[in-house]
């Protein structure tokens, strides 16, 4: 095997507005996912939740449905 790093083909910079989606994007899956490692870790360390204190999943979905009609539309560039 080489030891050689592997050549990166040429990129196409970004515009402006398309690095500060990308990047606003990013920052939003990275939020994300720290919401679940932190459930994650709280399962780990505590247990799993009592049933009593869910959430019945038909009301989690009435209420994220709310939330995605509420959204603004996503404009094309």
């Amino acid at each position: 095997m080489s030891e050689q790093p592997a050549l990166v083909p040429d990129r196409q910079p970004l515009d402006e507005h398309a690095a500060a989606s990308a990047r606003a994007y990013a920052a939003d899956q990275r939020a994300r996912a720290d919401v679940l490692a932190s459930v994650l870790e709280d399962i780990a360390a505590n247990g799993y939740p009592s049933p009593e204190t869910g959430v019945l999943w038909e009301e989690a979905r009435d209420a994220h449905l709310e939330r995605l009609a509420g959204e603004q539309p996503r404009r094309v560039a």
